[in-house]
């Protein structure tokens, strides 16, 4: 079946572009494999969306993307990318129920966090486990929370989370951070953060009201401690969600899609939206005006065709 434009990816990104390239005229579908919102849809609540000075759950603003952009008259549709063509002129994207194409293609698969993958880790995530301090920091106001990780992102999202928490312990598997030098010394100076070196979670524990405490053991003697704690807050890196565009698209080495000017990749006509692509800040903010942007570059590479 042939689209004017194809979205694969159905987050912020992804459900913005469609939106955006539906109510320019485009004739849009967009290809997600699981439910519409990507990891938005699964935060409890979000407090820094413009426009909900109250907040506003997660689940609750994706759906609201997802209404508005049938509305414009997106064609929605639950089926996984396989495969892609991008060498010639009409792009083809294949799923296990069919084939499409369109000459312009906008990326928005989103990025995961990466997981700890230790006991009781899956259990409570959403209940005391967490990948964003920005999203959930406020949750954990005047009680106990483990970070692990050692590079940036980790450092400053465990400062951040002094602002609320009353104790906040980095653990990191090594003997020194990965993080630059000045995040350190900044660091140290927080009176609430404490670091526990040489270290790693081996389980996380809790009851029905959500996370109580952590196993931890030290690598280099093996030595183990229950630490109580109330939320873990996990900073081990992303995984974008590019293997099916390897060999295919510039990526990072860490497989971020790389975008130049108006989000366009390597191949003309394949655009890269949100979470997915090579940027500083990964919020649902950032990746609204991503999917705009690449949408309207979408059309006017279009327009431009022969």
């Amino acid at each position: 079946m042939r689209y004017d434009l194809i979205v694969i990816g159905g987050g912020p990104a992804g459900l913005t572009a469609g939106l955006y390239g539906a109510r320019g005229g485009l004739k849009t579908l967009i290809l997600e494999k699981a439910m519409p919102g990507g990891q938005a849809a699964m935060t409890e609540f979000i407090e820094n969306y413009p426009g909900y000075p109250e907040g506003v759950q997660g689940p609750e603003l994706m759906m609201s993307f997802m209404e508005q952009a049938l509305r414009f008259g997106v064609d929605f549709k639950t089926e996984e990318v396989t495969k892609v063509n991008f060498s010639a002129k009409e792009k083809l994207i294949e799923t296990e129920q069919g084939k499409y194409e369109s000459p312009a293609v906008i990326i928005a698969t989103g990025s995961r966090p990466r997981f700890l993958e230790v006991q009781g880790e899956k259990d409570f995530t959403g209940r005391g486990v967490s990948y964003c301090a920005t999203c959930d920091g406020a949750f954990f106001r005047d009680k106990k929370v483990l970070v692990a990780g050692g590079g940036d992102a980790a450092l400053e999202e465990a400062m951040f989370l002094t602002k609320y928490a009353r104790e906040v312990i980095l653990v990191h598997r090594r003997d020194q951070l990965r993080a630059a030098k000045i995040l350190q010394e900044r660091a140290r100076k927080y009176d609430k953060l404490h670091f526990l070196l040489d270290s790693v979670i081996e389980e996380i524990r809790g009851g029905t009201q959500g996370v109580e405490e952590v196993v931890i053991r030290n690598v280099k003697n093996d030595n183990v401690q229950t630490e109580a704690a109330d939320g873990v807050f996990v900073f081990i890196g992303n995984l974008p969600n590019t293997a099916f565009l390897k060999d295919i698209l510039d990526l990072t080495g860490e497989g971020y899609i790389k975008t130049k000017e108006l989000l366009m990749t390597s191949i003309p006509g394949v655009f890269a939206a949100g979470d997915v692509r090579d940027k500083f800040l990964r919020q649902v903010s950032t990746a609204v005006g991503d999917g705009a942007e690449a949408a309207m570059a979408a059309e006017r590479y279009i327009s431009e065709l022969d």
